[in-house]
C-alpha cells in the first residue's frame, strides 16, 4: 500500500473509532438512552461504593460482591487521578483512554512486515457492538494490559511475563496468555511480578485476599452455557428461582450445585486438552503468530466453559481476535468472525432484551442458544485450528523392504 493508501486507511479508521465512541460515550452519559437495563449503574453505585472504602486503606471486606484479586482495586481508585470530574464521568473518560491505548497498539503493529490491519478495525467495530457495557465495566482496561502482553510476547518475553502476571492480579484471565509462552523468562517475569503485587498489597491493604471467600456459594449465572438447561427446566415443572446473588442474577435451587460442577468439570477438560496441546507442540519452533492464536483460543476456551458468561467478558474475546488478526499468517479468522456474531447477539439479551432472558421466556432463551452456541462453536473451531498449526503430523509408517540379497538368492548359486 502506498502513503497515500496508507493515510487513507488511517483516516478512515480514526473516523470510524471517533464516531462509535462517541456514540458510546453518549450512552454511558445518558445523553442518549440505550434500551433496556442500565448498564452504568456498576459504575455510578458499585464501583463507587468500593472507591469510598478502597481509597480509606482497605478491601471491601463485608461485600461479597468484591471478588476480584487485588491489584482490582487500581482500577476502581484510577478515576480519582480526575477530580474534576464525577467518579462516574471519570470513569468512563479512562474506559475511552483505555480503548484509544488499544487501538493505538493494534494500528502500530498493523504496519510492521508480516502484520496487517485488520485487528485494528476488528477492535474498532467490535466493541461497540457490546453497546454501552463496554465502557460501564472496568475490562477494558484489562483488555489494554493483555494487548501489550501479547504484542511485547515475541521478542520481550520478560516484558510480556510481567504484563501477564500484573493482569493476572487485576483481573486472573491474563494468565492465560502465558499458555503459549515457550521462554521459562516469561513465566518466570509473571510469577515474580504476581508474587510481588500481591504482597505489597498484603502488607498495605486488609482484606486483600477477602475474594476468595465470596465464590464459595454462588449459583448458576443465568447467561451461562449451564444455565440453559434451567431456562428450558422451568417450562417443564423445575421449582427453582431466579435471584440477584453474589453481584449477579442466578439461578438457585435443586441441581444448580449439579449443573455448577458440571461447569467446572468442562473447565478443567478444556485446561487439560491445553496442556496436551501444549505438550504435543512443545518440540516445535512457535512462528510470532502462534502465541497470540494459543491465548485466544485458552480464553475462548475459558469463557465458555465458565459459570458466568457476562457481558463484558466479550471485550476481553474481541481484544484478543483483534490481536491474532494483527498476523497475517493467523488461523483465527473463522473463530474471531464467530465471536462478533456473539458479541451481536450479547448486546441484544443484555441489556436490551434481558427481561426476556430472567424470565427465561422464548425470545431470551433463543438469544443465549445462539449467543452461547456461537462460542462454543468458536471455541471448538479455534482448538481444531490451533491443534492442526501447532502439532506435526506423525509421518507414515514406511513399507516394510521387499529389497533381495543377491548372495542369499538361489538363483545365483
Amino acid at each position: 500500500m502506498d502513503m497515500t493508501g496508507a493515510r487513507r486507511s488511517l483516516a478512515g479508521l480514526l473516523g470510524v473509532w471517533g464516531l462509535t465512541r462517541l456514540l458510546l460515550l453518549l450512552f454511558v452519559f445518558r445523553v442518549l438512552v440505550f434500551p433496556g437495563a442500565d448498564v452504568t449503574t456498576d459504575v455510578s453505585v458499585i464501583y463507587h461504593g468500593w472507591f469510598e472504602v478502597l481509597r480509606h486503606g482497605t478491601f471491601p471486606l463485608d461485600d461479597v460482591t468484591w471478588q476480584y484479586p487485588p491489584a482490582a482495586a487500581l482500577a476502581v481508585l484510577a478515576p480519582g487521578a480526575l477530580p474534576f470530574l464525577a467518579y462516574p464521568a471519570a470513569f468512563f473518560v479512562l474506559a475511552c483512554v483505555a480503548d484509544l491505548a488499544v487501538l493505538a497498539l493494534l494500528g502500530y503493529a498493523g504496519r510492521r512486515p508480516g502484520k496487517s490491519p485488520r485487528g485494528a478495525w476488528v477492535w474498532v467495530a467490535g466493541l461497540p457492538l457490546l453497546g454501552p457495557t463496554a465502557y460501564a465495566r472496568y475490562d477494558v482496561m484489562v483488555t489494554a494490559v493483555a494487548v501489550a502482553a501479547l504484542f511485547a510476547g515475541a521478542r520481550r518475553p520478560r516484558a510480556m511475563g510481567a504484563l501477564a502476571g500484573f493482569g493476572a492480579m487485576v483481573k486472573v484471565w491474563p494468565a492465560l496468555l502465558l499458555v503459549g509462552a515457550v521462554r521459562l523468562r516469561a513465566w518466570g517475569a509473571a510469577a515474580v511480578t504476581a508474587v510481588g503485587v500481591a504482597a505489597v498489597f498484603a502488607l498495605a491493604m486488609p482484606g486483600a485476599f477477602a475474594f476468595l471467600a465470596f465464590q464459595r456459594d454462588r449459583g448458576t449465572e443465568v447467561e451461562s452455557l449451564g444455565a440453559l438447561v434451567f431456562h428450558v427446566a422451568r417450562h417443564h415443572g423445575w421449582r427453582g428461582e431466579v435471584l440477584l446473588n453474589y453481584g449477579s442474577v442466578e439461578f438457585l435451587g435443586p441441581y444448580v450445585g449439579l449443573v455448577s460442577t458440571t461447569a467446572l468439570a468442562l473447565t478443567a477438560v478444556a485446561f487439560g486438552w491445553l496442556l496436551l496441546w501444549r505438550l504435543a507442540a512443545w518440540r516445535t519452533r512457535p512462528r510470532p503468530h502462534a502465541l497470540a492464536d494459543a491465548a485466544f483460543t485458552a480464553v475462548l476456551l475459558f469463557v465458555t466453559t465458565s459459570r458466568v458468561i457476562s457481558p463484558q467478558y466479550l471485550v476481553w474475546l474481541i481484544g484478543l481476535a483483534a490481536v491474532c488478526l494483527s498476523f497475517r499468517a493467523t488461523r483465527m479468522g473463522p473463530p474471531a468472525l464467530l465471536v462478533l456474531a456473539a458479541a451481536l447477539v450479547t448486546v441484544l439479551e443484555f441489556p436490551v432484551g434481558f427481561s426476556h432472558v430472567v424470565v427465561s421466556d422464548r425470545y431470551g432463551t433463543g438469544l443465549l442458544f445462539l449467543r452461547d452456541g456461537l462460542l462454543v462453536a468458536a471455541s471448538l473451531l479455534a482448538a481444531r485450528r490451533l491443534w492442526r498449526a501447532t502439532v506435526p503430523e506423525r509421518p507414515a509408517a514406511a513399507p516394510p523392504s521387499r529389497t533381495t540379497r543377491t548372495e542369499e538368492s538361489p538363483v545365483s548359486s
